[in-house]
């Protein structure tokens, strides 16, 4: 009876521990997407509102670099863009006169056209009044084409000026710092009142929301995971005290690594693995490092 009794015994044992490697088919670690918000611009940070473990919203402008020589150097071009356009010729105003003189011409040629048809005046007198029109025609037409040059010439280097100004208003808009993604600060770099360089590192922000957990299966496990898929996925809080999330398969790697000797999968001697990334939505309570298990 006793060694019955040993034998039902280990039989459960066995039973129990199968089931309790069933639990899980892959562990890993918990991960989260990190950016790295550098200065777009140099200067001195004139404000800075961010500490670490602060929640940001996208967009939220969270420091200012100073933006004094920017402003100076628009207002400097800004001034001579009007100067070019108080350059630029009043082409009817310039050439009023001669197109005053060129309608009395042509009105002269007229009547004495008139003349020459009736007989009251020789041919010569026509001939000389079409010359004068053709001479003021001449004279207008390169006054109008000396003027219009001018004037696009004026107005080309206007337009670059322009382009300048939109290149500084666009480094202007760099001089704000603002939170790329919405998540939690990390780490910062710097203070307030220090200079900062164009690519210096000012503060680390990851998504702490939108978390996934990157675990290795082996390849007899990869063909039956697909990208999408519905997974499973408990956080270990260590002590038996595990929290469960619904996620979904969002990558997997398309080439093998060795085993990583921190991760376990449900067959230990694979040498070769796949990471795959199981997203899932973080309520605060998974923290990144923290290991977790997957059940696909």
């Amino acid at each position: 009876m006793k060694k019955i009794l040993m034998a039902a015994g280990a039989a459960l044992l066995l039973v129990a521990c199968h089931d309790k490697e069933q639990e899980y088919d892959a562990t890993g670690t918990f991960e989260a997407t990190e950016i790295t918000v550098s200065a777009e611009q140099s200067g001195t940070l004139l404000t800075w509102n961010v500490d670490e473990g602060d929640n940001l919203s996208a967009g939220q402008e969270i420091g200012l670099v100073d933006t004094t020589q920017l402003w100076l150097k628009i207002l400097g071009l800004e001034a001579n863009k009007e100067v070019f356009q108080s350059q630029k010729p009043d082409m009817e105003k310039q050439i009023a006169a001669t197109r005053q003189q060129l309608a009395k011409a042509q009105t002269e040629q007229r009547r004495y056209k008139e003349l020459v048809a009736d007989g009251a005046a020789p041919s010569k007198m026509l001939d000389d009044a079409t010359a004068q029109v053709q001479v003021l025609q001449r004279q207008l037409d390169a006054q109008v084409s000396s003027l219009s040059t001018t004037t696009e010439s004026l107005s080309r280097q206007m337009n670059a000026i322009d382009v300048q100004i939109q290149q500084l208003r666009d480094q202007l808009g760099k001089c704000h710092v603002v939170a790329p993604i919405g998540g939690t600060v990390f780490e910062k770099y710097v203070e307030r009142g220090e200079f900062v360089a164009l690519g210096k590192p000012l503060l680390k922000v990851a998504d702490t929301e939108n978390i996934f957990i990157r675990a290795y299966v082996t390849s007899g496990q990869l063909q039956s995971i697909r990208v999408g898929q519905k997974a499973t996925v408990f956080a270990d809080f260590g002590g038996g005290q595990k929290k469960e999330y619904q996620g979904t398969v969002s990558w997997i790697s398309n080439r093998s690594e060795f085993t990583p000797k921190t991760i376990l999968t449900d067959d230990e001697r694979a040498d070769l693995v796949y990471a795959v990334k199981v997203a899932i939505r973080n309520d605060g309570f998974a923290k990144i490092g923290m290991y977790g298990e997957v059940k696909f």
